[in-house]
């Protein structure tokens, strides 16, 4: 099934793409949602009449990208949380926790974009990918000390 993306899916493609997907997940998932159309020649021609428009969008989407991608490029967060004597966490260290500690910065990421495979739950230093646009990643340092808190 050829379809038209009219948003950016990390998985398929960018808005104006035509990709070829499975029906199933054309008709019920990206039809519904509105996330692409069908690549009808009528379709295919409005798409030709946007091309520039789409272009434009892409690129102020790329330069957003790239200006948080330089704002956040090793940038160390510090994040105090409860541990043992063995340097264990009580607790552990989640994606959830490093978009709230960047936000206290004014570094606004969606936890969704925060690519840490498992949960911190060990005191150190860690690096962590941040998706910041379509295919572009730049990493941060985490470093998880004890809390002075009893």
């Amino acid at each position: 099934m050829e379809l038209i993306l009219k948003e950016t899916i990390s998985t398929l493609g960018q808005e104006g793409d035509i990709v070829t997907v499975k029906p199933g997940y054309g008709r019920n998932y990206l039809l519904p949602q509105r996330k692409a159309v069908l690549a009808t020649p009528a379709n295919k021609a409005i798409l030709e009449q946007n091309k520039a428009e789409i272009e434009a969008r892409r690129a102020s989407e790329r330069q957003a990208a790239e200006e948080l991608s330089k704002k956040i490029s090793g940038i160390e967060i510090v994040i105090e949380q409860l541990a043992g004597d063995d340097g264990r966490l009580f607790g552990s260290v989640t994606s959830t926790d490093i978009a709230a500690k960047l936000a206290e910065g004014n570094i606004d990421i969606d936890k969704k974009h925060i690519m840490l495979a498992d949960p911190i739950k060990t005191i150190g230093t860690s690096t962590v990918a941040v998706k910041v646009g379509f295919q572009m990643t730049t990493d941060i340092t985490v470093n998880v000390v004890a809390s002075s808190k009893a």
